[in-house]
C-alpha cells in the first residue's frame, strides 16, 4: 500500500492546499455567512461527497475520457458554469425576508448539500485535477494502484472537508452578526448570487 511517509507529505501537501481560499471556500463561505453554519458545513459535505466522486471517476477512467475530449470537457464545464449562474441569479432576484424575528434562512442545510454536489461534479477542472495529482503519490510497485488511488482521493476530500468546516465556523458567527442588521440582510442575496455568477464565468472561460 501507500508508504506512511509519501502519505504524511502528501496530506501536509493536500492541507496547505484546501485552506488557499478558492471556489471551494467561496462557495462555503458564501452559505455560512447568509445561512449559517450548518447550512455552511452542509456545503462543504456537498463538496466533499463530490470530491468522492471524482475520486472513483478518476479510478475507473472517466476522468481520463473527460481528459482526451475536448468536446465532453467543453459540456461539463458549461454545465457547471451555467448551473452556478443559474444558483446566482436565483439569489440576486429572489425576495429576502427581513423579519429577523421569523429566524429563517435562504436556504436549508439539505438544498445546500444537494446543490454543492452538483457543483463539484460538474466542475471539469477538478475532475482533471484529480486525474493528475493523485498518480503523483501512487508507487505502482507497492501493488494495489487502484486502492492507492482511492485512499488518496478520500484524504484529500477528508482534510478538503475539514478546512470548509473551519471556515464554515467563521463565515457563520461572521454572519449571525451581520444578519442583526436589516441592511445586510437585504443585500446579502445580491452579494451571494455575484459571487456565484462569478465564479460561473470563471468557469466558463477556464481552458483545460
Amino acid at each position: 500500500m501507500i508508504d506512511p511517509a509519501v502519505l504524511l507529505t502528501y496530506s501536509l501537501i493536500v492541507l496547505g492546499f484546501v485552506f488557499i481560499p478558492g471556489p471551494a471556500t467561496l462557495l462555503t463561505v458564501a452559505r455560512a455567512t447568509t445561512s449559517g453554519t450548518k447550512v455552511g458545513i452542509a456545503t462543504g459535505a456537498g463538496i466533499t461527497a463530490g470530491d468522492f466522486l471524482h475520486t472513483i471517476m478518476a479510478v475507473v477512467g472517466i476522468s481520463a475520457i473527460i481528459a482526451a475530449s475536448a468536446t465532453l470537457f467543453t459540456i461539463v464545464k458549461y454545465l457547471g458554469a451555467a448551473y452556478l449562474v443559474y444558483l446566482g441569479l436565483k439569489a440576486i432576484f429572489e425576495k429576502t425576508s427581513v423579519d429577523l424575528g421569523q429566524g429563517r434562512v435562504p436556504i436549508t442545510a439539505p438544498q445546500a448539500f444537494r446543490q454543492a454536489i452538483l457543483a463539484e461534479v460538474l466542475n471539469p477542472k477538478t475532475a482533471l485535477f484529480f486525474l493528475a495529482f493523485l498518480p503523483q503519490f501512487v508507487a505502482p510497485e507497492n501493488g494495489f494502484v487502484v486502492a492507492q488511488l482511492t485512499v488518496l482521493g478520500i484524504v484529500f476530500a477528508l482534510i478538503g472537508f475539514f478546512s470548509t468546516i473551519v471556515y464554515s465556523v467563521a463565515a457563520g458567527g461572521l454572519g449571525n452578526f451581520l444578519r442583526r442588521n436589516p441592511t445586510v440582510l437585504k443585500w446579502q442575496g445580491k452579494v451571494v448570487g455575484s459571487i456565484y455568477c462569478a465564479l460561473g464565468v470563471r468557469l466558463a472561460l477556464q481552458e483545460r
